[in-house]
This record gives C-alpha cells, structure tokens and sequence, in this order.
C-alpha cells in the first residue's frame, strides 16, 4: 500500500508536513509513503483525481492532513475511483468532522483480567434493560465468558456465565431484536476466514441455543465485527483480514444486510453494493 499525505499549502500550514514527515521518521516506519502540499483552493481534488486516472490499478491511500476543508478536497477528488482509500490525520482545533471521533484525552483508569481470568477476543453490548455485559474469549480461547459490568463500566461486576466450552469461538457480535439476544462468533483459524456461526437466547443471562451456520463457509471471506442497527433493519460488518504485517494494513471490511426467516433466524447473502448505514432508514 502506498500512502500520499495531502497537506494543505496555506502559507500558516505549512508546519504540517514538516511534522508528518518528522512523526513518521521518528517512529523508524518503513512506511512507502509521499508528501504532497496543495497549491491553492481545489488543488487536493485536483491532485487525487489526476493521480487515480494514472495510476487506476494501484493500491493507493489518501491521508487528508489537516481541517475539514482537506479532507472535502481529497474526499471529493476520490468520487467515482475504486480500489483506493481515505484517511484523517486531524491538525488544528477546526476540523468539524473529527469532534465527533475523539482520539485525545483520555484518562487512564487501570487494567485487569475479569475475576482473574484470560481475555482475550471481546464485545460489549448494551441490553434493552439498561444492563452492560462484556463477552470476552477465555481458557485460550476455548470458552466464551459472559460478564455484566457495573454501572460506570469500568469493571466487572458478576461473571454470568461460560458460553460454548471448548468450542472456541471468537470475535463475538451481539445484537437484541424482538426480544431475542443474538450473537454471531467466529471458529478460532488464525487469519483464515471460516464458517461463522449464530446463535440466540431469550436474553444475554439466558439459554443460549446451538450454534447454526451464518453466511457460506468462510463468511464471504470475513469474521465478525459487529452488527449495526438502523430502525429495524441490522447490518453484518466483518473484517476481511489480509494476514499478519504488512499485509495486516490492507485488511478491508464486509458489510451485508442481515435478513430473518419466517421463524427469526437470521441469515446474509452476498451483495457487491449494500445499501450500508442508508440515510433514509430511521436512526
């Protein structure tokens, strides 16, 4: 993967490319990556549209440093291309899109392992009831351990209960509809997708039912993330791993509407265009 930093060319932004270089050097990356500083109003869109008419096979990622006016430009110029990527690398205290993100200021409030135990591949899910529980793969990723946490989420508050014992499932996903739990996991085969799983219970504390298969036998090449609701429609996010560095960094995502049968059993199928997070759904 080859990164462009586009920087904006402002002369009181200037210091941005010195810094990206210096951060990028500093952390001894061997990052194959260049620098490019934009001319004047419209030339980040100019720039990125050029680059991707002559270079339309390559694996490019566009890092838009700065403001939301960079990240417009560069967003704008890639409109139509497929196959290339966009980043932020946020600068300065007016970009507008990045105050929803926060990725500063965080406060450190300690670590453990849940009543002593490995945790190792993990979700969080907020039940109807207002109770927070933390899924976590445990005993080297054998069983699936239940917890609900306390009322500042900061710890664990009772160990529910163990799911699926040496079974070893992973990358947990829950979800609530009709006042049924569900939770898609993944078998445990490195960076190799294999056939995901789903399985439900009248809520998280529960009987949870067998495991069933979810998509075809490798998940379209994905495992599970999470699973997005919008009004009453839910959509399945795997990851796409691409394997270990450096390959790690051109992992991808896969996002596919999740349907129900006549009985509540949820299945996907694959779709090259999902009408992913679409702004006419309810929120």
């Amino acid at each position: 993967m080859h990164y462009i930093f586009v920087i904006n060319g402002r002369e009181d932004k200037r210091w941005i490319a010195d810094e990206v270089d210096r951060q990028i050097r500093q952390l001894g990356s061997s990052l194959d990556y260049e620098i490019y500083t934009t001319s004047g109003a419209g030339d980040g869109t100019r720039f990125t549209r050029i680059y991707c008419d002559l270079h339309p096979n390559a694996r490019v990622c566009f890092v838009a440093c700065g403001g939301t006016g960079t990240l417009n430009e560069v967003a704008s110029g890639l409109a139509g291309f497929k196959g290339k990527s966009l980043a932020l690398l946020a600068f300065g205290t007016t970009n507008d899109f990045t105050k929803n993100f926060p990725d500063r200021d965080f406060v450190y409030h300690g670590s453990f392992n849940p009543f002593g135990e490995m945790s190792r591949d993990c979700t969080l899910h907020l039940d109807s009831a207002g109770d927070a529980y933390f899924v976590s793969a445990s005993r080297d990723n054998a069983d699936l351990h239940v917890y609900r946490l306390t009322e500042d989420y900061l710890n664990a508050d009772e160990w529910v209960k163990s799911l699926y014992c040496h079974e070893f499932r992973e990358a947990p996903a829950l979800f609530e509809r009709n006042g049924r739990t569900y939770m898609i996991s993944s078998y445990c085969t490195g960076w190799a997708p294999n056939q995901g799983k789903w399985c439900a219970a009248d809520s998280v504390t529960g009987r949870w039912g067998l495991l069933r298969d979810f998509g075809d036998s490798t998940t379209f090449r994905s495992q599970s993330a999470f699973v997005r609701r919008q009004g009453d429609r839910y959509w399945y996010v795997g990851d796409r791993w691409m394997g270990g560095e450096p390959k790690y960094f051109e992992s991808t995502y896969v996002a596919l509407e999740i349907q129900f049968d006549g009985e509540g059993n949820p299945f996907i199928e694959w779709t090259e265009e999902p009408e992913l997070f679409n702004a006419a759904s309810p929120s």
